[in-house]
C-alpha cells in the first residue's frame, strides 16, 4: 500500500524535493539616492535601506561575496521635472551608480528604466493635462536606455508598460551599437495595491489619477499572454511577471507557453506584509521567506527579484 509519508522523513524529505532555491537565481533591488550621504532606512520596508552613492559599491560587493549574482537599480534624483530629464543625464544617479559598481565588482547590473522616479507628476510617461502620452514617451525611453548602456549596464529592464516600449528601446540600442544588450521587459505588470511601500522607497507616487490606464487589470490573465507575446516579438530577451505571489497562475502560464527566461518580482508589499507580521511575532520570518520564494520558483520563475535576496544568501542551506 502506498504511504506518502514514507518520503517525508528528515533527510529523505530534502532528497526528493521537487523545487530547489538558490541565491544564484535571485536579484536584489537597490534604491540609490543621490541626495543622501549614508544609508537611510525605509520605514515602510523594515530592514531595507536607500543607499547613497558613497555606500552603494560596498553594498554591491557584499552581495557579490554572498553569491547574489545581480542587482536591480532604482534611482532617486536630486531634481525632478515634468519630462524626467534627469533619467537620461550621463551624470544622473543611475549612470553614476552603474560606474561605481562596475569599478569594484563583477556583479550583473540591471537598470530599471522608467520615468516615474524622475517626473514631478510621478507618472511613467510624459503627460498632457491628465493624459499619459504613450507614443511621445517612447523616444525618451530609447535615450535613457542608451545612456544606461553607455554607463556600463548589463541588462536594461523597462518597467513603464508603455505600448511598444521594447521595440523603441531595441531600435535605439541597436542604432548606437549596443546590439548585444539584453532587455528584461516588465511584460506583465499589474496595477497592484502591493506597490504601496515601493512608492515611499522610490518617492514615485503620482500627483493625479492612477496607473490603471497603462498597467494591467488584476482581473485579467489572458491579456498578460498578449503582453508577453508582443514584447517578445519586439525584441525582449527575458520577460517578467509583477507582482509575483498574487499572479502565480500567470507566471506558470507565461513559462509554459513561451519557454522564455522568466523573472518574477516579489514586490514591496509582499515583502512588507511578511516583515511586519514577523516583527509582531505573528509568523516565523525565515520560514515565510522560504515558503514564499519556493512558491514563486515552483510556479516557473527562473529569476526572482526579491528584497530578501541578501538575507537568503546569508543563510542559504538553512531551513
Amino acid at each position: 500500500m502506498r504511504r506518502m509519508r514514507r518520503l517525508r522523513k528528515p533527510g529523505i524529505r530534502e532528497m526528493v524535493a521537487e523545487t530547489r532555491l538558490s541565491a544564484k537565481s535571485m536579484i536584489q533591488p537597490i534604491f540609490v539616492d543621490e541626495r543622501i550621504t549614508e544609508p537611510m532606512a525605509i520605514e515602510a520596508m523594515p530592514g531595507q535601506f536607500r543607499q547613497s552613492l558613497g555606500s552603494l559599491a560596498t553594498e554591491a560587493a557584499l552581495l557579490e561575496d554572498l553569491g547574489v549574482p545581480a542587482v536591480l537599480l532604482f534611482g532617486l534624483p536630486a531634481i525632478k521635472d515634468e519630462v524626467g530629464s534627469a533619467a537620461s543625464d550621463p551624470e544622473g544617479v543611475i549612470q553614476r551608480a552603474i560606474r561605481l559598481i562596475k569599478e569594484t565588482t563583477d556583479i550583473v547590473v540591471i537598470t530599471d528604466l522608467c520615468l516615474c522616479e524622475y517626473t514631478s507628476h510621478g507618472h511613467c510617461g510624459l503627460v498632457r493635462g491628465d493624459e499619459v502620452l504613450n507614443d511621445e514617451t517612447l523616444p525618451l525611453l530609447g535615450e535613457i536606455a542608451t545612456s544606461h548602456a553607455e554607463a556600463g549596464a548589463d541588462i536594461i529592464a523597462p518597467s513603464g508598460m508603455m505600448d511598444h516600449m521594447v521595440r523603441a528601446i531595441r531600435v535605439a540600442l541597436d542604432l548606437e551599437g549596443y546590439t548585444e544588450m539584453p532587455i528584461l521587459s516588465y511584460a506583465a505588470k499589474y496595477a497592484s495595491t502591493f506597490y504601496g511601500p515601493f512608492r515611499e522607497a522610490a518617492e514615485s507616487g503620482f500627483a493625479f489619477g492612477d496607473r490603471k490606464g497603462y498597467q494591467m487589470d488584476p482581473a485579467n490573465a489572458a491579456e498578460a499572454l498578449w503582453e508577453v507575446q508582443l514584447d517578445i516579438e519586439e525584441g525582449a530577451d527575458m520577460v517578467m511577471v509583477k507582482p509575483a505571489m498574487p499572479y502565480l497562475d500567470v507566471l506558470r502560464s507565461v513559462k509554459d507557453i513561451f519557454g522564455m527566461p522568466t523573472a518574477a518580482y516579489q514586490v514591496s508589499g509582499e515583502y512588507s506584509m511578511i516583515a511586519a507580521a514577523a516583527e509582531r511575532g505573528w509568523l516565523d520570518e525565515r520560514a515565510a521567506i522560504l515558503e514564499s520564494l519556493t512558491s514563486i520558483k515552483r510556479a516557473g520563475a527562473d529569476m526572482i527579484i526579491t528584497y530578501w535576496a541578501k538575507e537568503f544568501a546569508k543563510g542559504e542551506g538553512r531551513s
